[in-house]
């Protein structure tokens, strides 16, 4: 049975075994430089990492790397990352992981060109984003959260012993994401259970709510 398909909500879903054979179409609509985030290395074993930057250089982009991103990002890994943004003038930010990679990629892109300390606007005081946004796509390992589909982002602030969620407008929803199951292979079964359980949580959290 042929399940790959394509869907926009506004992200555009490409899903199945050949999902990644749309990133280069894709890339074309950005400009050269793309700020590549993932976590701490599983997508170099599985060799997904080599995948991605062989497309990336297939299309003459200048790669600007964010490795290291943690189970519930930081803001401090936030920072790091608008940091690159703004000092190599990134085009488009392409997460590589699961929620946490793909949360952290949308702070990333509310704050980069924020006036101000994009924590205290935009997490503490909810105000709406008035700056310029870094356009982000994903590339999903792990499901569960939903995020390679939503404008939602969760960080912690250590500094202040803070775990905050706010959902963003539509538009800092990921342009597109690349859903491809097989990435998802290497995840162990108590990952695999766990993210059965959070999406099962947030189904119902919208129901009951």
């Amino acid at each position: 049975m042929n399940l790959d398909f394509s869907y926009q909500n506004p992200t555009t879903i490409y899903f199945g075994k050949t999902a990644m054979e749309n990133l280069s179409r894709e890339l074309k609509n950005y400009g050269p430089t793309v700020l590549l985030a993932y976590g701490k290395g599983a997508i170099k074993k599985s060799g997904l990492y080599d995948q991605v930057q062989a497309v990336l250089k297939e299309n003459h982009k200048t790669i600007i790397e964010l490795p290291g991103i943690m189970a519930n990002p930081t803001y401090q890994k936030v920072q790091e990352g608008a940091g690159l943004v703004r000092e190599n003038r990134v085009d488009l930010i392409l997460a590589v992981g699961g929620g946490s990679v793909i949360d952290c990629a949308k702070a990333i892109s509310v704050s980069a060109y924020c006036d101000g300390d994009a924590w205290q606007r935009y997490f503490t005081n909810f105000e709406p984003v008035d700056n310029k946004l870094v356009a982000i796509a994903s590339i999903l390992t792990m499901a569960g959260t939903g995020s390679e589909m939503n404008s939602g982002a969760v960080i912690t602030n250590e500094e202040l012993k803070i775990k905050m969620g706010r959902v963003f407008d539509a538009n800092v929803n990921p342009r597109f994401s690349i859903l491809n199951p097989e990435y998802t292979f290497s995840v162990s079964k108590y990952q695999m259970l766990s993210g059965i359980f959070d999406m099962m949580s947030n189904l119902m959290e919208e129901y009951f709510a």
